[in-house]
């Protein structure tokens, strides 16, 4: 991994495909955090979503170089991200069910609000943060959408971990504030 890592901080080409199959398991692992807060009856798999980033961040059309362990990371994190979005937007196409919903009878009893127009209205305000404050939107897609703790993600992002835990603070209370369209409290 250390030589791999080395040749990545070099910007050799290929290192990527190299350091893909030894985070792997540990990329499957954050996936599978991931979808595991998704409402059941998620059509996407861990597996499928990992296969998936893998195919976009190795695409042979545009080759990609990884500064870091920490870029690679956060390429894979805006790959699932995009994975997620996709998949959500697909839902709301008429041809595979527009609006209508499958509801068990079960999940009849408990009125919430879909996954999917939550996962749309966060990609939306998070587009919008990423324009106002780049740093605080990157926690975010470490964070929620590859699974990281805040100090791993600050880790990765040169931070501490008291700046990780402000800047979430921060970009959670903005995205609220963007999506429900409220202004934030001024207790954050």
């Amino acid at each position: 991994m250390t030589r791999v890592s080395k040749a990545i901080d070099h910007g050799e080409p290929h290192a990527a495909e190299q350091l893909l199959p030894l985070v792997y398991d540990e990329l499957r692992k954050l996936a599978a955090a991931k979808l595991a807060q998704e409402k059941p009856g998620q059509t996407l798999q861990a597996t499928a979503l990992v296969h998936e980033a893998y195919l976009r961040l190795c695409n042979a059309d545009r080759l990609q170089h990884w500064d870091s362990r920490g870029h690679f990371f956060a390429a894979a994190a805006e790959a699932m991200r995009r994975i997620l979005i996709d998949n959500a937007r697909r839902k709301h196409r008429p041809k595979h069910g527009g609006g209508r919903n499958r509801v068990s009878l079960d999940d009849a009893l408990c009125l919430d609000k879909a996954v999917d127009d939550d996962l749309l209205a966060l990609d939306e305000a998070l587009a919008k943060l990423s324009c106002e404050e780049p740093a605080k939107a990157e926690l975010v897609k470490l964070h929620y959408f590859a699974g990281l703790t805040l100090e791993q993600a600050g880790k990765l992002m040169g931070i501490s971990d008291r700046t990780a835990k402000r800047h979430w603070a921060y970009a959670r209370a903005w995205l609220y504030a963007a999506i429900w369209d409220t202004p934030p409290s001024s207790g954050v």
